[in-house]
């Protein structure tokens, strides 16, 4: 099985099935899992990657042309005697349905299983604790009516929001009233429109985008962090593997106490990591100081309607307010960071968010605070990156999510 649908420790349903059959099904979703990852191939190399008879590959491409997962994509370019057929995955009738969902904003994505975004689509529901299936069903539909894309046309929606989410039982526990009482989002969804559907913590789902397409590629070990509006969120890479924990809410560093004095946390504690690393709580911080009477470029601006942009184009700017701001969260995130660096030994940690958009503004604090707390031998091939992926991370992760837990079920 390639490392691509490794990446998620969940176990896959045993059912009672024939040992021709088993294998079978095994050899096609291996195939299917290559093609998804590395693109097209010959028979002739699949044979080799699967380690079988050019018969028995020969009948699986067939059978998955037939049912549309596979086509055949032309000639491969060869140096003598006859060449032979390219296959890959196909790019038509077989999509995911992305879903990013926040508490200030969600966008939905169709895509091919070539990893492409053929529509995307801002939608107007976003996290409440309050049901939202009617709503989201109702925008599904739209979306998919905007892209011309028929439900049955769908291969999985798969969606991505903050929260502590049991990937078992798709319960977010954040935010408990989504749905009915004892029912997860994934359910109602499925029961509603027919169509197998996942849910995953938000940088869980940008961890799994960057390490199979972005910074995090070939990387067995890394950590993400992702520094938006409203809240801070940590997925851990470890052996190639996505780390969830028992319940799923493995990664939740936000709320490690770094103030013993300070402000009090959604969740309830006082200090969190995340009441003083949030976009959010910059915003807020500058307009304070601005009101106690520091020098800034944002001074003289409309002061309802600083933002995060425009905190961060200041620091772009030289403005020495913003530039300790963003250096005072910097540094508090790298102190929890370094604890994560001690107990996992990651090759890169990558910044994530809105004020991934700060730069080295950003970085630098993150990488100078870890090499203070941590021991010299921790850091010696240890980097800090800003992500190239950017949001596209995500989209990617929950395609991937999305398939992985498609061929897991249907083969």
């Amino acid at each position: 099985m390639s490392d691509l649908f490794k990446s998620i420790s969940e176990s896959e349903p045993v059912e009672k099935e024939s040992v021709v059959d088993l294998k079978k099904n095994k050899l096609k979703r291996k195939l299917l899992q290559h093609l998804y990852t590395h693109g097209s191939f010959t028979i002739a190399q699949l044979t080799k990657h699967l380690h079988t008879s050019v018969p028995s590959v020969t009948s699986l491409i067939e059978e998955l042309m037939s049912e549309k997962w596979i086509v055949e994509i032309g000639p491969a370019e060869v140096q003598l005697g006859r060449k032979p057929a390219l296959y890959r995955l196909n790019p038509h009738d077989r999509y995911v349905l992305a879903i990013d969902m926040n508490t200030y904003s969600s966008k939905a994505y169709l895509l091919n299983l070539h990893n492409e975004v053929i529509f995307s689509q801002a939608i107007s529901v976003v996290i409440e604790n309050k049901p939202i299936i009617e709503s989201l069903t109702q925008e599904i539909v739209a979306v998919l009516q905007a892209a011309a894309c028929k439900i049955t046309d769908l291969e999985a929606i798969s969606i991505s929001m903050p929260g502590l989410i049991n990937p078992k039982t798709g319960i977010n526990y954040t935010y408990p009233h989504l749905c009915s009482k004892g029912k997860s989002l994934p359910f109602e969804l499925e029961k509603s429109l027919h169509i197998p559907t996942y849910v995953i913590h938000d940088t869980k789902a940008i961890t799994l985008g960057e390490h199979h397409f972005g910074l995090a590629q070939n990387i067995q070990h890394a950590i993400t962090v992702n520094m938006d509006w409203n809240g801070v969120g940590f997925g851990l890479l470890v052996n190639g593997q996505v780390v969830l924990g028992e319940s799923g809410f493995a990664g939740e560093l936000a709320h490690i106490q770094v103030r013993p004095q300070g402000e009090l946390c959604y969740c309830g504690k006082v200090g969190c990591l995340d009441t003083v690393t949030k976009a959010s709580y910059l915003v807020k911080r500058i307009k304070e100081l601005i009101k106690e009477g520091n020098v800034s470029l944002l001074a003289n601006e409309d002061f309802e309607k600083i933002d995060i942009e425009m905190v961060i184009d200041a620091s772009n700017r030289g403005d020495e307010l913003a530039i300790d701001l963003l250096q005072d969260m910097g540094h508090e995130m790298g102190k929890v960071l370094a604890i994560a660096v001690h107990l996992l030994n990651p090759k890169t940690i990558i910044i994530h968010g809105v004020l991934a958009h700060a730069g080295k503004f950003i970085s630098n604090p993150i990488e100078q605070a870890i090499y203070k707390y941590c021991l010299a031998d921790y850091k010696e091939n240890l980097s800090v990156e800003i992500s190239e992926l950017g949001e596209k991370a995500k989209v990617l992760g929950l395609q991937a999510y999305a398939i992985h837990k498609t061929l897991a079920e249907n083969n």
